[in-house]
């Protein structure tokens, strides 16, 4: 059986476009016909080494063309791809990695000591790093190890229901849980958006969020690959590169979060920068500031937005910029080959204006979390998935989403989920309990706000409470502040009401914690 897989895409777009540009990044250009060559190499490397079929591979690093490289290779031998956060603390990785019991690690040298604080003790065999050398005997060069390598023509069996990545994301619990996208969930996500997006052969789409996120990565490069156009990535955001890269590669498309979009329009350049080849502007992650709209539209620019979450692979739905006016404030219609309802708390679907739990369907859709089937059916109602988010469809089938079920806080585009930072919290002797909010910040959007009550007699500072979390989680989960208070207000089943602790402290400005 021929790789049906996301495997063989570039040898295939290599056959169509060889001389045109695939990747653009700091440090060269990549046309189809290198880019092909560069991953059959790599799937020999990784086959030489003993990455088989259903093998886990960790990739550690920021935007860059290996990560892309790394990506299509584990597709071609059937291995799966997990991609990790570089922003997280050792001990997140580390759980991940452990998780997912991955032999194999890319690394990029920039997070060489991150990766090794990480995954130092766990079952890794093999390690290869990007733009680096070698310094250890389990480790080598991946420059090195392409270069002294002859291009790999392999068939692996690959079919669209084998798993492609497992990408982590954590959940009201506190612990991560593996959202595992198969070849098909992937493939399906990127009609969505070619048709939805109307993304074009000659697109120049720029990637300044991570590919680690997987909107970055399939609403983005992948959908653009497969058209043949070209991928400009952005390891690390810099709003001033990110500019003059715009206006020096003639970036068609540009996607973020508004936090990414506001740092733009802010930045001294913005007025003096050639804006003209921009067709496409896409942001998800949270709802955009006025003010930001008002700074694109000033310079003849509209937003598209949409709804989405990982297990969506991750689109739901869309609003194009045609619609947007008429439509304000929702989030569009489903996607071309995915279905969303609503649905009461009894289980029954909802006529269009009643709010409730928000469900997706469609090939896109995960059908579970890696070895966690409990999870898995918790987050399913037959052929759907329960977001866990609440909305209403209008008559036109248009989605508002109006509340979150889940107390996740959105801080930066990230997804900041309090029962992680509440379990550490109550880790101190002195906390009888505590609850985590996000507060409105005019950076990030939303910063995270610890309110803790102590032991009768207990003395603990609200520099206490965040130096024991600080370390151990990602900065931008770090609380900006700690409030004390005598006791937190709970329902008559003792659950926290965190809808009257926002009420009550719905600004503070608490302490600047770096990110």
């Amino acid at each position: 059986m021929k790789n049906q897989g996301l495997g063989d895409w570039i040898a295939r777009r290599r056959i169509k476009s060889a001389g045109d540009t695939a990747l653009i990044w700091p440090g060269g250009t990549y046309t189809y016909d290198e880019f092909a060559d560069r991953v059959a190499r790599l799937t020999r490397v990784l086959a030489d080494r003993g990455l088989a079929k259903r093998d886990r591979l960790v990739y550690l690093g920021n935007n860059h063309p290996d990560f892309l490289t790394t990506f299509f290779a584990c597709g071609a031998l059937g291995a799966i791809f997990v991609p990790l956060n570089t922003r997280l603390a050792p001990r997140e990785l580390e759980y991940m990695i452990e998780d997912s019991g991955a032999v194999f690690l890319v690394t990029h040298d920039s997070v060489r000591a991150l990766a090794r604080a990480a995954a130092w003790s766990s079952g890794i065999r093999k390690r290869l790093v990007v733009d680096g050398e070698a310094d250890l005997p389990a480790v080598e060069s991946l420059d090195e190890a392409i270069a002294s390598t002859e291009p790999a023509t392999l068939d692996a069996e690959v079919s669209l229901e084998d798993p492609a990545m497992i990408l982590y994301t954590s959940g009201t619990t506190g612990r991560p849980k593996g959202a595992v996208l198969t070849h098909g969930n992937l493939t399906w996500n990127v009609l969505n958006a070619i048709v939805d997006y109307d993304v074009t052969r000659d697109e120049v789409a720029m990637m300044m969020s991570p590919m680690f996120h997987v909107a970055a990565l399939s609403m983005g490069a992948l959908p653009t690959l497969l058209k043949g156009g070209a991928v400009v990535l952005h390891e690390r955001f810099d709003g001033g590169d990110v500019l003059r890269a715009v206006e020096e590669h003639g970036v068609t498309s540009l996607s973020g979060v508004p936090t990414t979009f506001q740092f733009l329009s802010e930045h001294p350049a913005w007025e003096s920068t050639d804006l003209s080849s921009i067709r496409k502007l896409t942001c998800g992650g949270s709802a955009m500031p006025l003010r930001v709209i008002e700074a694109y539209e000033a310079r003849g620019l509209a937003f598209s937005s949409g709804y989405g979450m990982t297990e969506a692979s991750p689109g739901a739905t869309s609003l194009p910029v045609s619609k947007a006016r008429d439509h304000v404030g929702t989030s569009g219609l489903a996607h071309f080959f995915t279905d969303v309802r609503i649905v009461g708390p009894e289980g029954d679907v909802l006529p269009p204006g009643e709010a409730g739990e928000i469900q997706i369907s469609g090939p896109n859709v995960i059908r579970e979390y890696w070895r966690r089937p409990e999870a898995t059916a918790e987050a399913r109602d037959g052929d759907w998935l329960r977001t866990g988010d609440v909305g209403r469809l209008d008559d036109e089938g248009y989605l508002t989403v109006t509340d979150r079920l889940k107390d996740m806080i959105i801080s930066g585009g990230e997804n900041v989920y309090p029962a992680e930072i509440e379990q550490l919290v109550m880790e101190m002797p002195e906390v009888r309990s505590v609850a985590v909010i996000g507060v409105p910040d005019d950076r990030w959007g939303e910063v995270p706000l610890a309110i803790v009550a102590l032991h009768e007699g207990a003395q603990v500072t609200p520099d206490d409470v965040i130096g024991h979390v600080r370390g151990r989680v990602a900065k931008y989960k770090l609380p900006r502040a700690a409030i004390l208070v005598d006791d937190l207000p709970r329902t008559a089943s003792g659950k926290v009401r965190k809808v009257e602790l926002r009420e009550r402290f719905p600004d503070l400005p608490g302490i600047d914690v770096a990110r």
